[in-house]
């Protein structure tokens, strides 16, 4: 059990929740607070958050973060991206990109110099202090970026999100002595502590025994994706993220769940302590997100690791002419131990629409594992 001094802002607020909520507040709504509550939460502060280094660096822009994204790592990041976004513009007959959760826009900066004749890139994103970072950064293709609160009721084009749904609330559930509880966050003495709830909700599997298990349910991330599902009438949607299919995520031994904090470029798995001054994150099944796309008419089009999307998509190209340290951050983007097999990529195609095989499922598609 881990306390942590009620004395900022964003601690008050959320004390003020777990009052009302009766002296228990889901992790989920937890979650939210911490990351999203406006100008407190993580994501909606002025911390720096995105880099390649905790502080020190040279170059201010890269100093100072808590942790890295693949864009941040390499342009080629982005530049693979865009050739598989302009063949599923091609594919789809449409003609604009949505980026949800856009980070420091290092990645929409680059897709938008690999692809000059794209006129439209809306940019979803809640942060208000990262919003002004993404502005600073894209000055360069003003006119050709906006940004948007809310979605229309319809959409047509190419939507993809780079580490979106891992920062999306969770709900935890906690098996103890064989019985399965919700678990969420109380007040105890002077700050914060995890409190269990009975509850009638299970993970979507079986996980064998009776040992104690702590896991995640992910209603928010598959929420995210019936919500596309009604608005996209015609394009694709491409999602990179760390996480596993089902039978991989609920395996009887990881029995610790996923959920980390970020900092710094440390991580620690206590997110109740320094609310709102590190990252709280979880895997994703890919599995529930497959099914919850499916269930709502799109077509999985592709799932595979990221390191193998990245190989079809040309990421090596150009590489003999790259220096050693353009290749070393492009080996971390697709190496099995690296980045390459933790983070996945999962597609979609718009409902009502003939399907076909984007370039970066051309070789090592996984669909058949979800």
């Amino acid at each position: 059990m881990n306390f942590n001094i009620l004395t900022t802002p964003l601690h008050v607020q959320i004390q003020e929740a777990i009052a009302r909520a009766g002296g228990w507040l889901g992790f989920d709504d937890f979650m939210h607070l911490a990351l999203y509550a406006p100008g407190l939460g993580y994501y909606a502060n002025v911390l720096r958050k995105f880099g390649l280094m905790p502080g020190g660096a040279t170059d201010p822009q890269m100093a100072g973060s808590d942790f890295v994204t693949a864009p941040e790592m390499s342009p080629c990041f982005g530049q693979a991206l865009a050739r598989q976004i302009a063949e599923a513009l091609r594919a789809t007959d449409t003609q604009e990109v949505w980026e949800f959760g856009a980070g420091s826009g290092a990645l929409a900066g680059q897709i938008l110099q690999a692809l000059p004749q794209l006129a439209r890139y809306t940019i979803v994103d809640v942060s208000g202090s990262l919003r002004a970072r993404q502005l600073q950064h894209l000055q360069a293709f003003e006119g050709r970026v906006q940004w948007a609160t809310v979605l229309p009721d319809t959409l047509r084009g190419v939507v993809i999100g780079n580490e979106v749904l891992d920062a999306m609330p969770v709900k935890l559930l906690a098996r103890a002595q064989g019985v399965w509880h919700e678990r969420g966050v109380a007040l105890h003495a002077d700050g914060f502590a995890c409190a269990d709830m009975a509850t009638e909700l299970r993970p979507p599997c079986e996980v064998p025994g009776t040992h104690d298990y702590l896991t995640e349910l992910h209603p928010q991330a598959e929420g995210l994706i019936r919500t596309l599902a009604d608005k996209l009438q015609a394009g694709a949607i491409f999602l990179i993220d760390y996480g596993f299919p089902e039978h991989e995520y609920y395996h009887p031994q990881r029995n610790m769940g996923t959920v980390m904090c970020h900092r710094a470029h440390q991580v620690d798995a206590d997110a109740l302590v320094d609310v709102g001054s590190k990252d709280i994150t979880a895997h994703v099944n890919f599995t529930g997100i497959a099914l919850a796309g499916q269930d709502a008419g799109l077509q999985v089009l592709g799932y595979t690791g990221q390191g193998r999307f990245l190989i079809n998509c040309g990421v090596l190209e150009g590489m003999d002419d790259a220096s050693i340290g353009e290749r070393a951050m492009v080996q971390k983007l697709i190496n099995e131990h690296e980045m390459g097999e933790l983070f996945k990529v999962i597609a979609f195609g718009a409902k009502n629409t003939a399907a076909w095989q984007p370039m970066g499922f051309a070789v090592g598609d996984r669909t058949h594992t979800l």
